[in-house]
């Protein structure tokens, strides 16, 4: 996906100005930076729920049609249950009930919920309910996902889990992922490479992630040192 020269303003706010970047096919991009600098708006770019003022987004082929949206809330229907919930989104590309119980029950599996199927939102805690909607959005048959701070509410260890449960399904399943996070740990986690707002003409940092994602440790040297000049980027001026 290429976002060519784009211009975005609300009034006078100027989000994006003659801003380019380029995200290869079927790379996890995560995006950081300050409140009110264009990462839910670059979002709603890809996801042609607004439109630009100018510039273009040129996506491949493999990136066009349905898009995957997941949000800080889990959005479950509360009177369907797990399976259900899952399922369900799988009405549009598959007729057969056998195949749709079969995705759904695979994906369940990748985020350990195979054994709460039968429960229903309201019995769930934050963190099950958040494993859910994962499952759902990779079971969705789309090209394109974008994520706006999906773990933001959660607990330290339940986001952790899910950073866990979450890059298990991305490599089983990868496509072009804008996952937009303000915790530059699980920005430097999760992504091929990491991308900071802040100036509408230029990204702030744009640093590709060289070690293997499943290989990470908050703890590495490496990490540390790239964390250290996320930080930078993000409270400078």
């Amino acid at each position: 996906m290429q976002f060519v020269e784009i211009s975005k303003r609300y009034g006078e706010n100027v989000i994006f100005d003659k801003f380019s970047l380029d995200i290869p096919p079927q790379s996890l991009l995560t995006v950081v930076g300050p409140s009110g600098e264009g990462k839910t708006t670059l979002l709603h770019l890809a996801s042609a729920l607004i439109e630009l003022d100018a510039g273009l987004i040129i996506k491949e082929r493999s990136e066009q049609g349905p898009v995957s949206y997941l949000f800080q809330e889990p959005r479950l229907l509360p009177k369907s249950n797990v399976f259900t919930n899952v399922e369900l989104a799988l009405h549009a590309h598959h007729e057969s009930p056998a195949e749709r119980a079969a995705i759904a029950l695979h994906y369940l599996s990748l985020v350990d919920m195979q054994e709460s199927l039968t429960l229903y939102p309201a019995q769930l805690s934050g963190g099950m309910r958040q494993r859910v909607a994962i499952a759902r959005a990779f079971a969705h048959e789309a090209n394109l996902m974008l994520l706006d701070e999906p773990f933001q509410s959660l607990d330290i260890k339940l986001r952790y889990n899910l950073i866990e449960a979450f890059g298990r399904l991305w490599n089983e399943s990868p496509r072009t992922t804008l996952f937009v996070t303000h915790d530059p740990k699980e920005a430097l986690l999760l992504g091929d490479a990491v991308l900071c707002l802040g100036d509408p003409k230029k990204p702030k940092l744009y640093q590709k992630i060289q070690i293997p994602r499943k290989a990470r440790n908050i703890a590495d040297p490496i990490l540390l040192a790239y964390e250290a000049e996320l930080v930078n980027a993000l409270v400078s001026s």
